[in-house]
């Protein structure tokens, strides 16, 4: 099955892309209306200008993979230097639509390298983008509320997919390490995805058991580790919850 009718029900490729634009864009905005030297409460071993740089680095980066078109073999492009300050917002405009301009012109079906195992496609890569586009978005929000207005939910379509792409990807085989089984439910979607260690699956009716309830925005950014995780929010075991989290690097 294509990246593309794999994708069709709820969100798409289409949808990637959109939202890898419009949450970059509202990203730059955010970056060109607060000091770069204050902290990202959210990412504290960073600041603004230092998020900036991520953002418009991991767009060309990506953008470059898809432009090779090999799934086998990381491309070598370097990137220029980065911006000065008065360049900044420039220069990320050009790397998202360097970004954007690749997924287009690839399609979802093209080949391209990726550090997961599978799928190691042009979908691929722009459905993770649009999740990192969108969380680093929050995160730029959240650095001056009397500037940005304080961090805004995760559109609940593009929440909606974040919660099994990160499930698939950032955590993909490392599931298995799991002593039971964890529930996510997106309350607002009415929607939920179970992730289950090998045990769970070899034995369903004898393990340990969790369920995370919240909106689907509040689930991407509690796997991303934006927000805690509310005792209110998990009935069943904590612990299996934590141990979830903790699989994933999403440093």
């Amino acid at each position: 099955m294509s990246d593309e009718s794999r994708l069709e029900i709820g969100f798409g490729f289409d949808d990637a892309l959109e939202a890898i634009a419009v949450q970059s864009r509202r990203l730059t905005e955010v970056v060109g209306t607060t000091d770069l030297d204050l902290q990202v409460p959210s990412c504290p071993q960073w600041t603004v200008r230092d998020l900036g740089h991520h953002i418009g680095e991991v767009q060309w980066y990506w953008a470059e993979n898809v432009r090779a078109r090999n799934a086998d073999e990381r491309s070598g492009a370097s990137l220029t230097a980065l911006p000065g300050d008065g360049e900044m917002l420039a220069w990320m405009g050009w790397c998202t639509d360097s970004l954007v301009g690749a997924l287009a012109e690839s399609g979802p079906d093209a080949p391209c390298w990726t550090w997961w195992a599978a799928p190691r496609t042009a979908g691929a890569v722009g459905r993770h983008q649009a999740q990192e586009a969108a969380v680093h978005r929050w995160d730029a929000e959240g650095v001056d509320a009397a500037v940005s207005g304080g961090s805004v939910a995760l559109p609940a379509e593009l929440a909606g997919d974040g919660v099994p792409e990160f499930v698939e990807i950032m955590i993909g085989p490392a599931a298995e390490v799991l002593s039971g089984a964890v529930t996510l439910v997106a309350a607002d979607l009415d929607q939920h995805w179970d992730v289950q260690g090998a045990a769970a699956v070899a034995r369903p009716g004898a393990t340990r058991t969790a369920e995370l309830k919240a909106t689907a925005s509040d689930l991407v950014l509690m796997l991303y580790r934006r927000l805690p995780v509310p005792d209110a929010d998990v009935v069943g075991d904590p612990l299996l919850v934590a141990s979830l989290l903790s699989l994933a690097d999403t440093t």
